[in-house]
């Protein structure tokens, strides 16, 4: 799936593809670097740093897309799919490509995944900072969920109905 947009110098629009087990490291990397834009210190990160590992074996087992242009990985997703439901388990995009609409298009095409993997919904344990951009999406929040990496630190729960 490619995106419509103006491109870089050749013109070519950003483009979705499935990941491979060789992107690990590189999604694992952008997914640190984009959590360290909220500004969080270096012990948080480091407790996070497990749970935001992409391993070759997570790409196997869950569907995982990545957005790229020109070969530069600017974000990427991850699924976790059962029972009709899809849960988002990772979704960022590259501190420098922020706000530029490269979120949304990961979202249509997550979405149309989901929707292609016979889900009916989709849900989401937020970063409080994040929470803003999946209700922009049509989520809508339904309770709390505890952190899988901050002991006692709660997320925004967020689902919607596809």
């Amino acid at each position: 799936m490619s995106a419509a947009g103006s491109g870089g110098p050749t013109g070519a629009a950003p483009a979705i593809r499935r990941a491979t087990p060789g992107d690990a490291a590189a999604l694992s990397a952008l997914a640190l670097s984009s959590k360290a834009v909220w500004g969080y210190d270096a012990a948080f990160m480091a407790a996070c740093r497990e749970e935001l590992t992409i391993t070759p074996d997570g790409i196997g087992a869950r569907p995982t897309w990545v957005l790229e242009e020109q070969g530069a990985i600017l974000g990427f997703y991850q699924l976790r799919i059962a029972a009709g439901t899809a849960e988002v388990a990772q979704l960022f995009v590259a501190p420098g490509s922020l706000r530029g609409g490269l979120g949304r298009q990961l979202w249509a095409h997550l979405e149309a995944q989901a929707r292609a993997g016979g889900c009916a919904r989709l849900e989401v344990d937020s970063d409080p900072h994040a929470e803003g951009f999946y209700r922009a999406m049509g989520m809508s929040r339904c309770g709390e969920a505890p952190s899988g990496s901050i002991r006692g630190r709660l997320l925004p729960q967020l689902r919607k109905t596809l």
